[in-house]
């Protein structure tokens, strides 16, 4: 089986000290694409780098909303350098990783959803799907789903098990991330997602180095993790491993048009 990773970040410093080994551990598991994304300027600088002397990995540049500066002046700024990077290097296919996270913040609620809108104006300037994470923002992020227009498509990444969001996503032409959370023993509504998503929508992705899937959960997670996502999809849709590696890795082209 072949599979394409469409989130992951092997730019992250877990991986520092054995980089190159690990690629070459994933590419050699099956795993012939994926995309590694940017969270900000430097990590997307890195990822570019990494990409560039990496055949098989592609890139998402973005601001993540953990990371945004907290000025509308340096957020335009940080914006600008983003589309720079976009715009100036051939590997670059998503903007993200990008959206909502009130978990950690809810003190800038107004400054990340201005950003999360301002990139997806970016992605539509550029022709570019984008690459969505929602953390305790279900609201919000269906409200700005709703009335911004996502000209290129883009990925609900480990998307929370919300059927209202992903209803939403699906509704407006987007495309629906599952993850190692699929796969834990005490997750809420994994079945009844996989149900609502239709085939054609679905991704696969790790989301390395966290969120590592039954059997290794709590280890550093990497994709070659990818088949243990791959046949909890299958076991859940009551469908050969094989087809849903084939399926998602067809839809992951699509979307990044790679």
């Amino acid at each position: 089986m072949n599979f394409f990773d469409s989130h992951m970040h092997i730019d992250d410093e877990q991986f520092d000290k054995d980089r190159e080994e690990v690629i070459k551990k994933i590419y050699n598991s099956g795993v012939t694409k994926a995309i590694d994304l940017g969270c900000d300027i430097e990590s997307s600088k890195k990822v570019l780098n990494i990409a560039n002397n990496t055949n098989f990995i592609y890139v998402a540049v973005g601001l993540h909303p953990e990371n945004i500066p907290q000025s509308e002046d340096e957020l335009w700024k940080t914006i600008s350098k983003i589309k720079e990077l976009a715009t100036q290097n051939k590997k670059v296919v998503a903007i993200g990783e990008i959206g909502l996270d009130f978990y950690w913040r809810k003190d800038n609620k107004q400054l990340q959803k201005l950003a999360f809108e301002t990139q997806i104006d970016l992605a539509n300037e550029l022709k570019l799907p984008i690459s969505i994470h929602t953390r305790d923002a279900i609201d919000d992020m269906i409200e700005i789903i709703r009335k911004k227009g996502i000209e290129n498509s883009g990925v609900l990444h480990c998307c929370p098990f919300n059927p209202e969001l992903v209803k939403h996503g699906l509704d407006n032409g987007l495309y629906i991330g599952f993850g190692g959370t699929c796969t834990f023993k005490n997750s809420k509504n994994a079945q009844k997602i996989l149900e609502m998503v239709p085939l054609d929508k679905i991704l696969i992705e790790t989301d390395s180095p966290y969120l590592a899937p039954e059997p290794v959960r709590g280890t550093r997670n990497d994709s070659s993790n990818l088949v243990y996502i791959v046949n909890k999809i299958a076991e859940l849709k009551n469908m050969p491993a094989e087809e849903i590696a084939e399926i998602t890795y067809q839809n992951a082209e699509r979307l990044f048009k790679v």
